[in-house]
């Protein structure tokens, strides 16, 4: 196993720019932290370890089965990578899974400036609990391998086909592949979300938490539909609205 105990080190730089959302896409490559995504059979690009915390043989045997680099960092140097307080002294380098040049499923999930990452690492979650494979999420958005939407996603992240579109290109985009248009939003003409009509191929749109889904997009839906709400809370969070929706979806294409 290396180890790195130099802020000098090249390898160590490498890691420390990673941290940046530009630098995460030019190089195809994402920080994970937990030692719960050693149990995930995807192959890391590196695995950094905290010099000072006790390798066991559980730990051990976990970081045997990856062929990956295995680097010991200083734990001066480790806490300029790790994004968390009480890290448990693991992080995992992986390749993203962006933009790739691949079909789209019949059924995608479609995210219109989610600016939370918490939110935008749930809504991963949810989609791939559901089901989903493949999410758009339009530029203008929070990065999907932001450290904290990684650790929302709960390891949903390395199994999602992420696509990052211009806005002004999405409908274009989505009309061109014959995608049914389904936004969440409260307009006039929406209908509860238990009584929406799936085609063959559907898009399922959701918007920012305080503004919503751009009008532009609504207008060009074929569907809108809303979440009754029937107590005295205002609205939903988006993630928990994603949830209701997406596994409505599920429902109805098992039917």
């Amino acid at each position: 196993m290396e180890i790195i105990r130099s802020k000098d080190n090249e390898t160590f730089k490498f890691l420390k720019k990673l941290k940046t959302k530009k630098y995460r896409d030019s190089e195809n490559l994402f920080l994970a932290e937990g030692v719960k995504f050693l149990d995930f059979n995807i192959e890391p690009q590196m695995i950094l370890i905290n010099e000072e915390i006790d390798i066991d043989v559980k730990l051990e045997e976990r970081l045997a089965k990856f062929n990956c680099r295995k680097i010991l960092l200083d734990y001066k140097l480790f806490s300029q990578i790790t994004s968390q307080e009480n890290s448990q002294g693991v992080i995992i380098v992986y390749k993203s899974r962006l933009n790739l040049e691949c079909e789209l499923d019949d059924n995608i999930v479609v995210l219109n400036k989610i600016s939370d990452p918490g939110n935008m690492g749930t809504i991963i979650r949810v989609a791939d609990a559901a089901g989903f494979k493949d999410i758009i999420v339009t530029k203008g958005s929070v990065d999907c391998y932001n450290e904290k939407t990684v650790r929302s996603s709960m390891g949903s992240i390395l199994s999602m086909n992420i696509h990052y579109i211009d806005e002004k290109d999405l409908l274009t985009y989505l009309k061109k592949k014959n995608y049914k248009l389904i936004a969440t939003a409260l307009e006039k003409d929406s209908i509860p979300y238990t009584s929406m009509k799936l085609e063959n191929k559907n898009a399922i749109i959701f918007g920012n938490e305080g503004n919503g889904i751009e009008k532009e997009i609504i207008e060009a839906c074929e569907e809108k539909i809303i979440i009754p709400i029937y107590g005295s809370a205002e609205s939903l969070n988006v993630a928990m609205a994603s949830g209701i929706v997406l596994y409505e979806v599920r429902n109805k294409l098992n039917k």
